[in-house]
């Protein structure tokens, strides 16, 4: 894997002038802070070598480089899943390059159902911890020069980032809540058994993106913020059948609160 990551760390910073300072991953229906990155450069991931390529609606597949509010930042546009048929090492392989390339920081976005009875369509979910009911990435060989074998997860999600957020959302009266994260294979959505099964395990909200990513960004000791979209609820008495668009169509009526949030996020990192 070492080979791999070099090789595609090698050709992306032939192509950048600049060190992204912050990675930042885009799930579905939230590709519109694309538009918020004064970009230098795009790379398409087809163009990449080693990277897989996003088969899902919604997600454009290309790396952005530019900034945001005046910082250097790497973006994706659309991401990699388990249901796709990519293997775990496949779907975390583009947090492992933009560590390589210098982020210090990754936040990740997704769409989720909520299974808190306490939340509605189109909440915002700050993720304080997660479930992961998915192949952990970091099975198999250890490659000590990327982290140790293993890895504490006892502050998956930075403290003083999700701190910083609150304060920001607050101070433009963006409501949001917090909340575990539970991550599934997908790519069917629950049945309302799996969403009261999910709930008794402890988890608020259910998707099925980002928990490898997550572990694979602090087996690298990268800190990270993670947000949830409520895009669907999976609450007795409000279930209700859904489909990827209207996931993405629920999105997009929040999508400007998020990026006043990470915009404001990233000025004060």
């Amino acid at each position: 894997m070492l080979g791999k990551i070099k090789e595609t760390t090698d050709f992306i910073n032939k192509n950048i002038d600049s060190k992204p300072f912050i990675g930042i991953i885009l799930g579905s229906g939230l590709g519109d802070l694309a538009n918020d990155i004064e970009k230098e450069t795009e790379i398409f991931y087809k163009d990449i070598p080693n990277f897989p390529v996003s088969t899902v609606n919604g997600h454009a597949g290309k790396l952005l480089f530019g900034k945001l509010n005046g910082v250097d930042v790497v973006a994706m546009e659309g991401r990699f899943h388990f249901y796709e048929g990519y293997s775990m090492q496949e779907v975390t392989f583009p947090v492992r390059v933009m560590k390589q390339l210098g982020i210090n920081y990754l936040f990740v976005s997704n769409a989720s159902g909520g299974v808190n009875p306490d939340f509605e369509v189109g909440d915002i979910m700050f993720i304080t911890d997660h479930i992961n009911l998915l192949p952990n990435p970091l099975i198999g060989r250890n490659i000590d020069e990327l982290g140790p074998r293993f890895v504490d997860m006892s502050e998956a999600y930075d403290k003083k980032l999700l701190s910083l957020a609150s304060r920001i959302a607050r101070h433009h009266g963006i409501r949001f809540k917090t909340g575990v994260y539970a991550g599934v294979s997908g790519p069917t959505y629950e049945t309302p058994s799996e969403y009261h099964y999910i709930r008794v395990l402890g988890a608020d909200a259910v998707g099925m993106s980002t928990v490898p990513e997550v572990i694979v960004a602090r087996h690298m000791n990268l800190p990270v913020f993670a947000v949830s979209v409520i895009s669907d609820l999976g609450v007795k008495g409000k279930i209700i059948e859904i489909s990827h668009e209207e996931v993405i169509a629920a999105v997009k009526q929040v999508t400007p609160k998020l990026v006043q949030i990470i915009k404001d996020l990233v000025k004060e990192l």
